[in-house]
C-alpha cells in the first residue's frame, strides 16, 4: 500500500480566517451571502398519491410504472409519462419492496430537481407515488440544443464564484432544463468545488444559449498491514484505531491513519490539511498532542461507518463502498467542519469558542450524513429542502451520538461555555440557544431557534440559504417528540426509510412528514404506534400535510 492515495488533494491556505467573525448559528457550513434572486420553488408541484386498492402488476418495473402513470395523469398531474419521465434507478429493499425511481425530462435532459418516484409492495403491488415536477415545462416548448460550449461555461461558472487557479478537483458539468424567475431555460450545471480560504462547493448554473449566469449557490455542508493502535482524542480519551504498518526505505516503520480492514469498503483514510499526505506516527501510540484531532477524525469516521453499516445495511455514504476521507488542522483557527461533496473537513477551532471539530462524534456523524444525503435524496441545499438537508444531519449526528439531543456539545471551548452556549443547536429545546442577529428581522421577533411552524423564518436565499441551519430545527424538534415517544432505534429506522426511499431533491417539510408516516407505516404497520407517533410528532410543530 502507498500512503498517499490517488484522491489525495493539496490544500492551499492563502490566509487565516478571522476567529472574530465567527458566530454560534453558522457553526457547521454556513455559506457567504449570494445574490439574491428568485428560483421559482413555487412552481414544483409535489405528488403523492396512495393506492388504498392496489392493483397487482405482472412486476414491479420501469416499464408497468409507467403504464400506471400513463393511466393515472389526473391522479399525479404528470402529463405524457411514458414521453417525459426517465428512468434513473430501481432498488428492492430490506422489506422486500421495490422503487422506481424517474427524472422528469424534455427531449432527454433532465429537470434540475424534478423526480417521482413509483413504489411497489413485496407482492408487485403498486402502493404508491410520490416526488415532485415542473408541470409548467411539459407545457412549454423547450429548445434542449445548447449553442454555448461546455468548456465555456465551466470557465464562465469558475470566473463567477472567484474559483483559485488550482482546483483541488476537475468541474463537472451536466446538461439540464433549470427552471428559474418564471421562466424554463436550457443551463450547464457546473459544479465548482475547492478548498482555500472560503472553501466552496458551488453549482453554477450558466445558460447554454447565451452563457451568462443564471444563478449559483454553495452547497458547502458545515460538519498492508492493518493494526489496531491506541491514540488520545482531543479531550484525552483513549482510542482503538485500525491503522496501517508499512516499512518505508531510509525511514523504517511507519504507520498510517489508513484503515482498510473492511470488507468491500475502499478504506477510510485521514488526512492533515496542511501537507495533503495522510497522517503518520513512528509509534503504535497515537498521543503527540497534533496527532490528537486527526485520532478522533479517524475514530469517529469508523464510528460512523459501522452505524450505518450494522443498522441501515448501508456500505458507507454510497452504499457502494466509496472510501472515507477527512482532513484535520484546516485554516486557522477555523470554526467549522463540512462536507465539501467529497469529503470531510474539519478546523482546529480557536481554542476559545471551540475546540478542534473532530473530536465531536456528532459532528463527524453530521458532516457523514450530508454524504449520505448527497447519495440518496441529494436535497437541494436552500429552503426547506436545504432545511431538511440540515436536519437529517442533525438528527443522525444525534442518533450516532445518541448520549443525548445536542448537536456538538464535545467542541464548545471554555469561553462559550462560560457564556451559556454548551451545544451548537439542541434538538429538545432549540429555542435555547439565539440565531444570528441578522435573521431576526425574518421570524417572529424573538430571535431563538424555532421549534414550531409558527416561529419558522421566511429568510431570503442569500441568508443561510433561505434559512437552512435555521427552520432545520422545527423537524429537528418534530424528530426529538417522536424519538422520545418510541426510542431512537426506531426513530432512525423511520428516518433512515424516508430519507433513501421517499425524499427526493426538492422535497420540502409537508412531503417529509407524509415521508415519514408513509416509512412508519412500512416498518410497523398500519395503525402502528410508531405511525401515530410519528404523525403527532409532526402535528407539535405544526406540519401537516
Amino acid at each position: 500500500m502507498k500512503l498517499k492515495k490517488k484522491y489525495i488533494v493539496p490544500v492551499i491556505l492563502s490566509s487565516a480566517l478571522a476567529a472574530s467573525s465567527f458566530t454560534a448559528s453558522n457553526a457547521l457550513a454556513q455559506h457567504p451571502d449570494q445574490p439574491d434572486k428568485s428560483w421559482n420553488e413555487n412552481a414544483n408541484v409535489p405528488i403523492f398519491v396512495k393506492e388504498k386498492f392496489a392493483e397487482k402488476r405482472a412486476s414491479s418495473n420501469a416499464s408497468n410504472a409507467l403504464d400506471y402513470l400513463e393511466k393515472n395523469e389526473k391522479k399525479t398531474g404528470l402529463k405524457n409519462p411514458k414521453k417525459n419521465l426517465k428512468q434513473k434507478e430501481t432498488e428492492k429493499d430490506s422489506l422486500g419492496m421495490t422503487h422506481v425511481r424517474f427524472s422528469q425530462t424534455i427531449n432527454g435532459v433532465p429537470v434540475e430537481g424534478a423526480e417521482v418516484v413509483v413504489h411497489y409492495s413485496g407482492n408487485d403491488e403498486l402502493v404508491s407515488v410520490n416526488g415532485s415536477h415542473f408541470p409548467e415545462v411539459e407545457e412549454e416548448a423547450v429548445d434542449t440544443t445548447p449553442s454555448e460550449s461546455v468548456m465555456k461555461a465551466v470557465q464562465t461558472a469558475k470566473k463567477a464564484v472567484e474559483a483559485p487557479e488550482k482546483l483541488e478537483y476537475d468541474p463537472v458539468s451536466e446538461l439540464v432544463v433549470y427552471p428559474f424567475d418564471g421562466e424554463n431555460r436550457l443551463a450547464y450545471k457546473v459544479n465548482v468545488n475547492f478548498l482555500g480560504e472560503k472553501p466552496g462547493n458551488w453549482f453554477v448554473f450558466v445558460d447554454a444559449n447565451n452563457g451568462e449566469v443564471i444563478d449559483q449557490y454553495n452547497a458547502i455542508m458545515h460538519a498492508d498491514e492493518i493494526h489496531h493502535s491506541v491514540g488520545t482524542g482531543v479531550l484525552g480519551g483513549q482510542r482503538k484505531i485500525h491503522t496501517t504498518k508499512e516499512k518505508q526505505p531510509g525511514q523504517g516503520t511507519v504507520f498510517s491513519l489508513s484503515d482498510e480492514s473492511h470488507e468491500g469498503l475502499e478504506g477510510i483514510y485521514t488526512f492533515d490539511a496542511n501537507d495533503g499526505e495522510i497522517m503518520t506516527n513512528r509509534s503504535a501510540s497515537w498521543k503527540d498532542e497534533y496527532l490528537r484531532p486527526a485520532v478522533d477524525a479517524h475514530y469517529n469516521s469508523e464510528q460512523v461507518y459501522e452505524y450505518f453499516h450494522d443498522e441501515h445495511d448501508r456500505n458507507s455514504l454510497d452504499d457502494n463502498g466509496m472510501a472515507i476521507i477527512s482532513y484535520v488542522h484546516y485554516g486557522d483557527n477555523y470554526n467549522n467542519a463540512f462536507w465539501n461533496g467529497r469529503q470531510m473537513t474539519y478546523g482546529d477551532g480557536d481554542g476559545s469558542f471551540m475546540v478542534p471539530l473532530s473530536a465531536g462524534l456528532d459532528v463527524a456523524a453530521h458532516e457523514m450524513t450530508h454524504g449520505v444525503i448527497s447519495n440518496s435524496a441529494n436535497l437541494q441545499y436552500r429552503f426547506e429542502s436545504g432545511a431538511l438537508n440540515e436536519s437529517f444531519a442533525d438528527i443522525f449526528g444525534t442518533l450516532v451520538d445518541a448520549d443525548d439531543w445536542e448537536v456538538g456539545e464535545d467542541i464548545m471551548g471554555p469561553d462559550a461555555k462560560a457564556d451559556g452556549r454548551a451545544s451548537l443547536r439542541s434538538l429538545s429545546d432549540p429555542s435555547k440557544y439565539p440565531v444570528n442577529e441578522d435573521y431576526v428581522p425574518y421570524g417572529n421577533g424573538e430571535g431563538k431557534y424555532p421549534s414550531h411552524m409558527d416561529e419558522f423564518y421566511d429568510l431570503p436565499r442569500h441568508l443561510d440559504n433561505g434559512g437552512v441551519h435555521i427552520n432545520s430545527s422545527i423537524t429537528n424538534h418534530a424528530a426529538y417528540l417522536i424519538g422520545e415517544e418510541i426510542g431512537k432505534e426506531k426513530l432512525g429506522q423511520i428516518f433512515y426509510r424516508t430519507l433513501t426511499v421517499y425524499l427526493t431533491p426538492t422535497s420540502n417539510f409537508s412531503d417529509a412528514r407524509r415521508a415519514a408516516i408513509q416509512s412508519a407505516v412500512d416498518l410497523y404497520g398500519e395503525g402502528s404506534a410508531e405511525a401515530a407517533a410519528t404523525a403527532d410528532g409532526f402535528d407539535s410543530v405544526g406540519i401537516y400535510e
